[in-house]
């Protein structure tokens, strides 16, 4: 087993970041931050890798965040944080968050930058911020309104309330929920099945969806990802095996 923390492995079209800190709660420093979005760009960078999961080892906690003591010391910031959000928000191929155990702090907004999300049972979440004085960027309290609402984020951020697994699921900040015995074949079940799409269109849905939320995307832009797909080999290819009663084999161009 690998020791960095965080540590990428990949298994065909499936890539894997892990969080590697259980003694701590894999709680994040400032190299484990670079670590990750060198990580990151391996993965953006490997055209035969179309799924990633971020994970964590043990099975206490997810993660609990930015390491508080740098946050103290300065060598820990919501900017310097958000430098891996962004990052982790924006890869191009769909990413699942299997959160293996209770989450906190800015490791909730690690999950919530995940495509999918499937947490455990017995598990809890919970934001401190406002009981250390910490005010979070509005990039990321976005992703938290969006996600949960403005009702659900006004409790977990400004009144610090802790979530149980089923209010997670209930208030959309978990997609599923399983026993931490059917974590790995649920978030295996799930990988394999995304990565059996196409990946020119499911890449490119996910950057039309992240976009229209954010207001960035413009028409033409959007005509011209829509209009890629559809001059597609692939999409020749998945009407082929539809019609021949087989399952497509896609290539990504």
């Amino acid at each position: 087993m690998p020791m960095t923390h965080p540590y990428l492995v990949t298994d065909g079209p499936v890539a894997r970041i892990v969080l590697h800190r259980p003694e701590r709660h894999n709680a994040l420093e400032r190299a484990d931050l670079e670590r990750f979005r060198s990580h990151l760009a391996t993965v953006e960078a490997d055209e035969s890798i179309r799924v990633l999961v971020v994970t964590g080892s043990g099975i206490a906690t997810f993660c609990s965040g930015a390491s508080l003591d740098q946050i103290e010391s300065g060598e820990m910031s919501g900017a310097v944080f958000e430098t891996l959000t962004e990052d982790l928000a924006s890869v191009k191929v769909p990413t699942i968050c299997a959160l293996n155990g209770s989450v906190y702090g800015g490791g909730t907004e690690i999950a919530l930058c995940c495509d999918f999300r499937v947490g455990v049972v017995g598990s809890r979440m919970s934001v401190p911020a406002g009981r250390l004085g910490i005010c979070y960027p509005a990039t990321g309290l976005k992703r938290y309104v969006d996600t949960l609402g403005l009702a659900v984020t006004r409790r977990v951020m400004l009144a610090a309330e802790e979530l149980d697994a089923e209010d997670m699921l209930r208030t959309g900040f978990l997609d599923r929920l399983a026993s931490p015995e059917e974590l790995a074949d649920v978030v295996d079940e799930l990988a394999s099945h995304l990565a059996g799409h196409a990946p020119l269109a499911v890449q490119a849905m996910k950057r039309i969806l992240r976009s229209l939320s954010a207001g960035m995307l413009g028409d033409a832009e959007l005509g011209e990802l829509v209009s890629r797909c559809e001059a597609s080999d692939d999409l020749a290819e998945g009407l082929r095996a539809r019609r021949e009663g087989r399952a497509p084999e896609f290539h990504g161009r």
